[in-house]
This record gives C-alpha cells, structure tokens and sequence, in this order.
C-alpha cells in the first residue's frame, strides 16, 4: 500500500496494479481529490515495466455510489468553467495499459462513468448501475452521455439516462455494458485470473489491440482499418513478434519481454 494516497489504496503484485478506491463509509463517493489520485495511480502504473494489467476496484458495500454531492452543492457555472474538474478525467483515456473494472454494489453517476473507463468490466450479480443525475436537476459530465451510448446505443443510452433508474447487472450484461457477471465472493479472484492471463501476453501488443479498438469507436471504418493496418505493421518491429512466432514453430511457450 502506497501512503501517498488519502483517498484509494494501491498496490501491485505479480504483473498486476490494483488501484482501490477507499471512502467506504460514503460507498466511495467520488470528489474532485480522489479523482487527482487516480489519475496519478494510473498513470504510474502506466509508466511501470513490472505491471502488465491494471484492476479497478471499489472498498466495502459499493464500487462507487456517484460524485461527492457535498462537494458540488454550491457550485455555479463559472466556478467549474473555471475550475474545469473534467480535465483530470479525460487523462485516463490516454492510459495504454488493458484496465479492467471489478465492481460489486453501485456503480452510479460518477461511479458509472469511471467504470465506463474501463477497458472491460466485471460485476458481482447483484450489481446495480445507473445514471441518477436527472433527479438532481443535472446531468452526467464526465463522459457519461457519451461513453453509454457508444457502447449501447442511442435508445438504450436514452431509456438509462433520461429515466435516472438502476439497472441490473443481467440486465448491464445483455445490453454489452460488462463483460460478465461472477458470484460476489469469487469477484477478485476471477477477476485477477483473468488480469494474469492478460498479463502474459505480449505487452505491446496488448497496448496496440487497445489503442485500435478505441480508434474505432471515434472513426469511420476505412479510417479504423488504416489504423489497424498500421499497427499490426509496427508489431513486427518488435522482439515479441519475433520470440512469440518463433516459440509457435518449436512449439514452445513464448519468453514475451514488451521489447
């Protein structure tokens, strides 16, 4: 555990960042403090050679229940123009490692979008996630209007946004919003099951499938597929590309180093 932080605990272990968000008594209310952590967090494990994958995970009874509404009551408009809190978020597009989310509990407002940061996610059951901003006069800021409906829909987005209800988790599962859904006590453990099977593969190659798959969220399919073709060229520049091929002929396991 790394006592820099006030507001997340991170720590790190066989290829792996874990990056817990921890004010469990107000279900980790996300304020503007614990966002600047995370993105430091995140970031540091971007630029370190021993970790592979990332894990997002949330202390106690939720993963994140929305943004510090204390924090914010007061505000105006000039005040956030002004303090432009969304900057900080828009960092953790820039992270090149896989992230994945494992959320147990809510995962609402700001807790939503945050999960939408992810590059997979994966929730307990019994999770519920949602977009309550409506019933306080507001709307999501962080990405969140955006984000859904990319990855859902405009009438799916719309029936979630404009209604402010909670979802399911079967119901966030059908719609494409997580990648599965795991029993509450297995949740950390298949979860970092499946960040160590990501942690094995060849780490450039890991970051190139992500920066492609974003990059045809945001573009036209010719442009993707240029994108695409220009990264699977670059992989060949690579010493995994040379070791992975070569360990597939003397049928062997590969010795991937992220060279």
């Amino acid at each position: 555990m790394n006592k820099e932080y006030e507001y997340i605990t991170v720590s790190e272990r066989d290829g792996l960042g874990f990056i817990e968000l921890n004010r469990p008594k107000v279900l980790n209310a996300i304020n503007r403090p614990m966002v600047s952590e995370l993105v430091r967090a995140f970031e540091a494990f971007d630029r370190n050679d021993n970790v592979k994958v990332m894990v997002l995970s949330g202390r106690g009874r939720a993963f994140a229940a929305g943004a510090d509404i204390d924090e914010m009551a007061e505000d105006g408009a000039i005040d956030l123009e002004l303090l432009n809190q969304f900057t900080e978020w828009d960092r953790l597009a820039w992270i090149k490692k896989p992230i994945i989310g494992a959320v147990q509990g809510f995962a609402l407002g700001g807790g939503f979008e945050l999960a939408l940061c992810c590059d997979l996610l994966f929730a307990t059951e019994d999770a519920s996630f949602g977009f309550p901003e409506v019933n306080l006069g507001v709307m999501p800021g962080a990405g969140g209007t955006q984000r859904l409906t990319k990855l859902i829909g405009k009438s799916r987005a719309m029936e979630w946004l404009l209604s402010g209800d909670m979802f399911t988790a079967a119901q966030a599962l059908q719609w494409g919003v997580i990648n599965r859904t795991i029993p509450k006590e297995l949740l950390m453990e298949e979860t970092e099951k499946f960040a160590r099977k990501l942690a094995a593969k060849p780490p450039l190659s890991l970051r190139l499938i992500k920066e492609s798959v974003h990059k045809a969220v945001d573009s036209s399919i010719y442009e993707g597929m240029q994108y695409e073709r220009k990264n699977f060229y670059l992989l060949f520049a690579s010493e995994d590309q040379k070791e992975g091929m070569k360990a597939f002929v003397e049928k062997r396991k590969p010795d991937f180093k992220g060279k």
